[in-house]
């Protein structure tokens, strides 16, 4: 239960506190004060869409503040504590801020946490209707969204299995299409790899081929030169023995050195060191001037070879022109052009297993959607029947409401089977529907992707589906009898569709168990008796949960358990406005002011007063508990009401008969009490007469606005009549209750 709400900087609102309580709680004022500012402040509390245009002027940002008191162990309880927020005495503390620059910031329980947490909350402890929800009940998917909440786990535990379904068909429908569209594209792409395969394993070229190939080439080209050069090094070296006079080789000087140093090295160590690393480079000389012999030795000069190297380099050349920079890249590409190839070749047996998958998830989509619209066809009727009493009882006793369930069929036709792969293509009915190609439950082509309109088999009938069923769902309205029952959205005025809205929350009120209703302009278009029986139907809400209302009919207000008035106050540059609650006389001003647009009018006062005494008595009404006949009669009215959907006319009296009852028993004290309200009625005239005589003349010329009279007059055949004593008694007993 929301306990108090304080809104600072919103809108026209500079800083206004909302005490609240059980029962019922209104919000009135002019037009313009900023009672819907109210119902704002309380959808951005419950995570709304936060707007920087909302902070009001000359102020850095706006906050909204609540105090909620949760049930022990409930889930929103448990989602707060999961949220980091800290309940003290089963109290939760939430905010929420809005900054100039637009940017939000939400609170529970001291902690920071994301606007979703606070609107996970609201699911669970209010239904807010604002004044935008009435015309959202004229649209379908809106409607769907009323009967699957009110059908419960029967249709959206199959619903929601069936959405995981359809959102995987939806993928493997992409995958296929994707598949089928680029068959000639991959057809391609494979003989291309292919014959880059086969060139490779026809060539065969081994790892870092290339570059020795090129080492021999170029020594098998230069082999005189190199010999030549060896051979030199190698005398250099070791000397040439064959040679008589050659210079002398180097290891013969280093021998000679070491010889030297060897002697020598007896008197001083150091020396010793030196002639041992003579040795060593000794030993190397000898060691290069031994390779060098057998490299010369070793190169030949083989024009054949050198012929077939060449060769064998262009057929590499050729490889590394097409398919790498070098060999070793060659082989790179071959290992993953084969991978490739293996995919696309495979894509055959990956379109079969997706086609497979597919007829599965069809199989298992129809199976859902039949589920689906057997739940969704029985709770249309007791919706139906449900909204059709409440509606009684909102001042449209012959009024009946259906939820009509239907599905689109897809005509299907057989695809002749020497179209070609690129030419077999959907046909379409003349409604514009997509017959599916040789009944593919999926209605996509196989060979030639999706198409507009797609087909599912269900209960042995191609239906259109989409990713919530194959129902389309509309509510229909017949206002009376002899009517003819139309879809809200055609056929439905301003004042009906309130009802018809105030009706299905109402019902939700049996379902959804949540604790607080909040309700803006949910009266629009409404006036005289049906203002009336919506207020009345306010307050038997009120009994069993907490209902806050902005209106502006003084009938609905006349029900309240605690009243407040949204007041603007202008100095010249700034305008305000407050929230202000009223006791028992404040109310009977403020009802005179809604009444009759006007203050100090006595007539309009006495009829405040009339509305209030009518009110009081119907509150203490409403929280008698019902008799068990009048529980039977409702549940015969609305089997009744069953009987006249299907055109059952005399059924349909009963209907009408049973919805009026409670217009019956105020007819009956209307009958009991003429006398004493036509007594009131005369002295209410004379003292209205005589006020007028005192006042100015222009304001004597004004006359009494003409619905202050019938909005009486209202109030008093709902009454039943009422002495002027008996009126305030009333109307204290109202404002203690």
């Amino acid at each position: 239960m929301l306990e108090e709400l304080r809104i600072q900087g919103l809108g026209v609102i500079d800083d206004a506190v909302l005490d609240l309580d059980a029962g019922l709680t209104v919000v009135t004022g002019e037009t313009g004060a900023g009672k819907t500012m109210v119902v704002t402040g309380l959808s951005l509390l419950l995570g709304g869409r936060a707007d920087a245009g909302l902070v009001r002027r000359q102020t850095e940002r706006a906050v909204v503040e609540g105090r909620l008191r949760l049930d022990p162990g409930s889930a929103a309880a448990r989602r707060a504590v999961e949220a980091g927020a800290q309940l003290e005495d089963d109290t939760l503390i939430v905010m929420r801020t809005i900054g100039r620059d637009g940017r939000s910031r939400a609170y529970a329980g001291g902690a920071g946490v994301p606007a979703g947490v606070l609107a996970e909350l609201a699911e669970e402890l209010v239904a807010l209707h604002g004044q935008s929800d009435q015309m959202r009940l004229l649209r379908p998917s809106r409607q769907r969204e009323i009967l699957d909440r009110y059908a419960g786990a029967g249709v959206q535990e199959p619903l929601a299995t069936y959405r995981i379904r359809y959102s995987r068909l939806a993928e493997v429908e992409a995958e296929l299409s994707t598949l089928v569209a680029r068959a000639r594209d991959r057809a391609q792409e494979a003989d291309l790899l292919r014959f880059g395969l086969a060139e490779i394993e026809a060539a065969d070229p081994q790892p870092g081929e290339d570059k020795a190939l090129s080492v021999e080439e170029e020594r098998l080209a230069h082999s005189d030169s190199l010999r030549a050069a060896a051979s030199q090094a190698q005398s250099a070296l070791t000397g040439d023995e064959d040679v008589t006079g050659a210079p002398v080789d180097a290891l013969s000087q280093v021998a000679s050195a070491r010889k030297a140093l060897t002697a020598a090295g007896v008197h001083d160590p150091e020396l010793a060191g030196v002639a041992d690393r003579l040795a060593e480079a000794a030993a190397l000389l000898a060691d290069a001037g031994s390779d060098l012999a057998s490299y010369a030795v070793g190169v030949d000069t083989d024009p054949a070879r050198l012929q077939a190297i060449g060769e064998r380099r262009a057929i590499l050349g050729a490889l590394t022109r097409k398919y790498g920079d070098t060999i070793d890249d060659v082989l790179a590409w071959s290992r993953r052009s084969a991978i490739r190839l293996a995919e696309l070749d495979g894509s055959d047996d990956t379109i079969s297993a997706l086609k497979a998958e597919r007829r599965k998830l069809a199989t298992e989509l129809g199976t859902l959607a039949h589920e689906v619209s057997s739940a969704r066809t029985a709770a249309a009727e007791r919706l139906g029947a449900a909204v059709t009493t409440e509606l009684g009882a909102l001042a449209m006793p012959h009024a009946v409401l259906t939820a009509d369930v239907s599905q689109t069929e897809v005509r299907t036709s057989e695809v002749p089977e020497r179209r070609s792969a690129e030419e077999r293509r959907p046909t379409r009915s003349r409604r514009g529907a997509t017959q599916p190609d040789n009944g593919t439950p999926s209605g996509t082509d196989a060979e030639a992707g999706p198409v507009d309109q797609r087909a599912l088999l269900v209960d042995g009938r191609w239906l259109a589906y989409g990713a919530h069923g194959v129902d389309e769902i509309e509510l229909r309205l017949r206002p009376h009898p002899g009517a003819p029952a139309r879809a809200v959205q055609r056929g439905a005025s301003g004042g009906e569709l309130s009802r018809v809205m105030l009706a299905v929350e109402v019902v939700f009120a049996g379902v959804d168990g949540v604790p607080t209703f909040v309700f803006d302009e949910v009266d629009a278009g409404v006036g005289g008796r049906a203002a009336v029986e919506i207020g009345r139907r306010l307050a038997r809400l009120a009994v069993n949960a907490q209902v806050v209302v902005v209106t502006h009919l003084p009938q609905v207000a006349a029900f309240a358990d605690r009243h407040y008035v949204v007041r603007k106050s202008d100095d010249g540059s700034v305008t305000r406005s407050g929230l202000t609650w009223l006791d028992d006389e404040g109310r009977v001003a403020e009802l005179a002011r809604m009444l009759a647009g006007l203050d100090g009018s006595a007539s309009a006062q006495a009829h405040a007063e009339e509305l209030l005494a009518t009110a009081a008595q119907a509150r203490a009404d409403a929280a008698k508990p019902p008799a068990r006949k009048s529980a039977r009669k409702k549940a015969v009215a609305a089997s009744a009401t069953a009987e006249a959907l299907r055109g059952n006319a005399k059924d349909a009296k009963v209907v009408g008969g049973d919805a009026n009852e409670s217009g019956g028993a105020a007819k009956a004290a209307r009958d009991d009490t003429r006398q004493t309200r036509a007594r009131q009625q005369s002295k209410a005239a004379e003292q209205s007469k005589a006020a007028e005589q005192s006042k100015a003349r222009q304001r004597t010329k004004d006359p009494e606005p003409a619905d202050a009279s019938e909005v009486a007059k209202g109030g008093q055949n709902a009454a039943g009549g009422r002495t002027r004593k008996a009126t305030r008694a009333g109307r204290s007993r109202g404002g203690e209750a």
